[in-house]
């Protein structure tokens, strides 16, 4: 291997580092994507994994070379299949990567793919797809999930590789960090932090650094290249605004509003449900239709008075979209663990089993009695069950046509266990999962307070409140048919008007407890539905509920049901005791289909009960445009920072080539500001010829002057073009160390050629050359190695 070979090849080694650091460095973008960093280990491996493979690829590559031509030069055919096979390789080792992560089973020694362990990988990464469609983020870093991500990280790897190393272009692969930046830009609502802003900037500025390092590093006489050599310090500056600017935009240019990767489960609407299911959110508003009731399941059970039918929990409270589901983790089959919700403390129950068959029932969502141990269904594959909500919910199947059986052990405290319970730390994750809350109304607040003035435990808190809704003194009503609401904010609308169905209650009563401190959730269901003579029971559409569930330590999760249903349907809570004359219409208060929003209707005067302070309503704020305003500025900024990076690029070439200096670079960056204006040079030419033609088309004619400078005459603009082409000459075809020596001279020659061309172009020629400059695409095609035919003009980039 010749001294020169080497040489590329530790060159090749420094900026394969410095693309494997900058792409990982570029995947801390993610970090607000998920709820925990157990993503972090696989992408890293996948990035490293890129990187050396790469680098070992093209040592073999250089090593092969010296077999294959005198003196290690290899015919051109060889370094372009190299450059082919190089990427190739480096898939192939990402895939024998996601091999030993994700599907070792059936891989030869865990980590070399065959055509079953592909195929345990594509159902993996089809897992994933799916898992898309169910989180929002942040989201669980589910297997499947983390395996696109990997996925993901290891092509941008190979892309950033191929053109930093390949094309020998690192400043122009940074655009590759890109991809991973736009994914929490697209799907994380509110802000993203500074560390995945600062991390990809800080990733581009690493290969700018590559980009002018390689390019303007020289050695000096003794061979040694100096720390801060030529272009080095451009290179930090480049840098260093780089990343400032990265904090800057970030800060300014907002995020989409989505939160999700496809919509999610939490989207509200119907989108989650199928045919005759509950809709999965709960929001505090609505005008509701009901339908004739169709009968929905037949419940049989080992006890004549099961209690509710849970479906799913709801756990995620917005003022304008209400409660909507959170991320549920599908990890867990219904038959992989011998206990899906063991009761706290391995606390006692009362054990019920239950065979449910559904009539009208077709939900993704499979109802289950409280705490299930075990679910036996058919295909119970494509039944998942979430452990932190109780939820069972299938994969591309429903309900329909199925019967299941449910073994559950429900939770039965004594109110002196829930007296005892203690306040929970609030640093438990739990804690803040759910009580978490956007600004309430300060009336709401008000009341919480008021409330629970004199409470001094958990359980002494949730039933001051639990009283408020179920006290027949403070003038709470059942009713189907709301009146709307007065201001922005349906839940201070329904605690001053009084007036709903079991959504509202349970979304209300939900809300005030997590303001209290206490962990809360809304779970919509079924009342366990209505006695037949054969001891089986029919629930029907008029048996979706909602409901609360608390959650105290050591006791889980123990329902409360504030909405004042017949006594028929409701379910017997000793803790929660109801007053025994309220009746209401039997009829349900959900809707089986998605909860119809209200048009906004004008403000009208509604009496205000004397013990709850009325909500202020929202003020028209006279700032209202602000946001917007900043969302288009953010928006024009973001757009105005990528039509920039042509023009950027095409300014670190041009100072490339000017801290060059050599005769040759000059020329090329006067003939790059002629091909940009849209002139070319026939390349069998000469520099002569060339000149010739160039000071023709600098005409005066549009030349007079912008900036205050004087017109730059033909004469002037001639002679300066004839002086860098007699330089690229004497340095074309002069001896071996007998090349002239740049001086500033010939810079400023430069300066004028080309300030004469751009006043001659027209204006349109101008501003293209500035957006899209042409020479940018020419220079990345002319920067690919290939064989070498002769010198001219074209060799250079």
């Amino acid at each position: 291997m010749t001294g020169d070979t080497a040489r590329a090849l530790l060159r090749d080694a420094g900026t394969t580092l410095a693309a494997a650091v900058a792409t990982a460095l570029g995947t801390l973008a993610l970090v607000p994507v998920f709820t925990d960093g157990d993503w972090r280990p696989p992408v890293l491996a996948a990035v490293v994994a890129v990187a050396a493979s790469g680098l070992l690829l093209r040592v073999a590559g250089a090593a092969l070379a010296d077999r294959l031509g005198p003196g290690g030069t290899a015919p051109g055919w060889w370094t372009t299949l190299v450059i082919l096979a190089v990427p190739f390789g480096q898939l192939v080792v990402l895939t024998s990567v996601l091999t030993a992560l994700f599907a070792p089973e059936q891989a030869w020694g865990g980590w070399l793919p065959t055509s079953e362990s592909l195929g345990d990988l594509g159902a993996v990464m089809a897992d994933g797809t799916v898992e898309m469609a169910e989180q929002s983020t942040p989201a669980l870093p589910l297997t499947g999930l983390v395996t696109l991500t990997t996925l993901l990280a290891g092509l941008v790897a190979v892309a950033v590789d191929l053109v930093a190393v390949g094309a020998r272009q690192p400043a122009l692969a940074g655009l590759g960090l890109l991809v991973l930046f736009c994914v929490p830009v697209s799907t994380v609502t509110g802000t993203i932090g500074v560390l995945p802003v600062a991390a990809p900037a800080a990733g581009l500025a690493l290969l700018l650094f590559a980009d002018q390092h390689r390019r303007l590093g020289r050695r000096s006489p003794e061979g040694r290249r100096p720390l801060l050599g030529a272009g080095t310090l451009t290179a930090v500056r480049t840098g260093a605004v780089a990343v400032v600017l990265g904090l800057v935009v970030g800060a300014v240019v907002p995020t989409l509003t989505e939160g999700t990767f496809s919509g999610g489960f939490g989207g509200g609407g119907g989108g989650s449900s199928t045919g005759t299911a509950l809709d999965p959110a709960a929001a505090l508003q609505g005008q509701l239709t009901l339908d004739e009731p169709v009968d929905l399941l037949r419940l049989n059970a080992s006890v004549p008075d099961p209690g509710y039918l849970r479906v799913v929990a709801l756990e995620v409270y917005d003022a304008a979209e209400g409660w909507t589901i959170g991320n549920l983790d599908g990890e867990t089959g219904v038959a992989d663990q011998p206990e899906l919700a063991p009761l706290p403390g391995q606390r006692g129950g009362r054990p019920v089993d239950a065979l449910l068959t559904a009539l009208g029932h077709e939900d993704r969502f499979l109802p289950v009695l409280y705490a299930p141990q075990a679910v036996d269904v058919a295909e119970p594959d494509r039944w998942r069950f979430d452990p932190g909500t109780g939820t069972v919910f299938g994969r591309d199947v429903s309900t329909a046509g199925q019967t299941w059986s449910v073994a559950a052990v429900e939770p039965r405290p004594a109110p002196e266990e829930l007296v005892a319970a203690a306040p929970l730390e609030p640093e438990l994750p739990l804690v803040q999962r759910y009580t978490a809350l956007p600004d309430l109304d300060p009336g709401v607040d008000e009341l919480v307070a008021s409330l629970t003035a004199e409470a001094q435990t958990p359980y002494e808190r949730v039933q001051a409140i639990y009283g408020h809704f179920t006290d027949p003194a403070n003038g709470y009503e059942y009713s189907l048919t709301t009146e709307p609401g007065t201001t922005d904010d349906d839940l201070a609308d329904f605690l001053r008007l009084r007036q709903g169905y079991c959504e509202q209650y349970a979304g209300a009563m939900a809300a005030l407890v997590r303001a209290a401190g206490v962990p809360a959730r809304v779970v919509l269901g079924y009342t366990p539905g209505t006695a037949q003579p054969d001891g089986s029971r029919v629930v029907t559409s008029d048996d979706a509920h909602a409901w609360v569930e608390v959650y105290f330590d050591d006791l889980g999760w123990i329902p409360y049901d504030p909405t004042p249903i017949d006594t028929d349907r409701a379910v017997e809570l000793p803790w929660a005791p109801r007053p025994q004359d309220l009746e209401v219409d039997p009829r349900t208060d959900l809707t089986t289909a998605p909860l119809p929003v209200p048009s906004a209707p004008a403000p009208r005067d509604q009496p205000t009960p004397q013990d709850v302070p009325a909500p202020q309503a929202a003020p028209q704020e006279a700032a209202s445009w602000v946001p917007t305003a900043l969302r288009t500025a953010g928006v024009a900024l973001a757009v105005l920072a990528v039509a920039a990076v042509p023009a950027g690029l095409r300014a670190l070439q041009r100072r490339r080539r000017l801290a060059t200096g050599s005769p040759a670079a000059l020329w090329d960056e006067l003939a790059a500001t002629a091909l940009d204006l849209g002139r070319t040079a026939d390349p069998a030419r000469t520099p002569r010829q060339v000149a010739e033609a160039l000071a023709e088309a600098a005409e005066p004619g549009g030349g007079a002057h912008r900036s205050g400078r004087r017109p730059h005459t033909r004469s002037r603009v001639a002679a300066a073009v004839a002086r860098l082409a007699r330089a690229e000459e004497a340095a074309s075809y002069a001896r071996p160390g007998s090349a002239p020596v740049v001086g500033p001279e010939l810079r400023a020659d430069l300066a004028t050629a080309r300030r004469g061309l751009l006043a001659a172009a027209p204006r349109g020629a101008r501003l293209r050359a500035l957006l899209w400059p042409p020479s940018l695409l020419a220079g990345l095609a002319a920067a690919l190695p290939r064989p070498r035919w002769g010198r001219g003009t074209a060799r250079r980039s």
